[in-house]
């Protein structure tokens, strides 16, 4: 618990620093540049297909009805933009992770490696290479798990749960091996995650919590339309951010974990040779005795 704790403060204080404000805003220029083309050429066909698909459905005709005799405003034009957004929003979670995980952690870590750990030798157990298809595979895994797990959303306390349970796995597998890519090998990093499995799933699903906040931010930006364009980015940077301190609190957590664990093979090595001493010692004392 208290490298738990010792390790967010320290991630929580790494947040101010220059250098991850200036890569927290990388991310976010490519994708405000990426999410502003693809608004462009597709926002309004993706808002009337979905308006069309409402349209289509008659076991909802009733229901339309139903709606459209309480409200004197069309719910199905506010409706189809909001279900555009729910079902591109976890595409740019997906996307900050990918970048953070890709870009943005590795330089964390050696952020991390050089102010709190300069003396920690680098034993290179993964490749970055490894690493990309590793977290592409495990972002694979997470998306199936999101997509079968919907219609449990409808169950009002599992909405809260399994989308940042999902998102925490995801966050802990992801984050906790690009942590210790550089600096452990791999009988250390699967020492470490055995170890530490609990502690690393819990900031996982921590962190996983804390990504959902932005929601609310597109939630405004669906009710204060004209404000809409200023609150996405805002939204994608606060994504990263809370991306860019996760990589932080598993570099933190991880390395120190990791420096800990070499201290004590390390102490483990020289115990013996002093206990056998003194069984020598001990020893020559039986024998000299009368």
């Amino acid at each position: 618990m208290r490298l738990l704790l010792d390790s967010f403060w320290r991630a929580v204080a790494y947040c101010m620093h220059p250098r991850v404000i200036v890569l927290s805003f990388l991310p976010l220029g490519l994708m405000v540049a990426l999410s502003a083309v693809l608004g462009y050429f597709y926002w309004d066909a993706s808002v009337a297909w979905t308006r069309e698909a409402l349209d289509a459905w008659p076991l909802l005709s009733s229901v339309w009805a139903w709606i459209g005799g309480i409200f004197s405003s069309d719910v199905k034009a506010i409706l189809a933009p909001l279900l555009v957004v729910l079902a591109v929003t976890p595409l740019i979670v997906v996307v900050s992770l990918l970048v953070v995980a890709g870009f943005m952690a590795p330089a964390l870590t050696r952020l991390v490696a050089e102010r709190r750990f300069p003396e920690l030798e680098q034993k290179r157990g993964s490749s970055f290479i490894g690493s990309a298809a590793r977290a592409f595979g495990l972002t694979v895994l997470a998306m199936l798990a999101l997509v079968v797990s919907m219609p449990l959303w409808l169950i009002p306390p599992l909405v809260l749960i399994l989308p940042p349970l999902i998102w925490g796995w995801l966050t802990y597998r992801v984050m906790s091996f690009d942590a210790l890519a550089e600096h452990a090998t791999a009988e250390e990093r699967n020492a470490l995650l055995r170890a530490h499995r609990m502690q690393l799933l819990a900031i996982g699903v921590l962190c996983g919590y804390l990504g959902a906040a932005p929601s609310i931010v597109w939630a405004s930006g669906l009710l204060f339309a004209a404000a809409f364009f200023v609150l996405a980015p805002m939204a994608i940077w606060i994504y990263t951010l809370v991306f860019a301190f996760s990589a932080l609190w598993f570099a933190h957590y991880c390395l120190d974990a990791l420096a800990r664990l070499r201290l004590q093979r390390a102490a483990a090595t020289v115990a013996p040779p002093a206990i056998d001493m003194a069984d020598a010692k001990a020893a020559a004392s039986q024998w000299s005795a009368p």
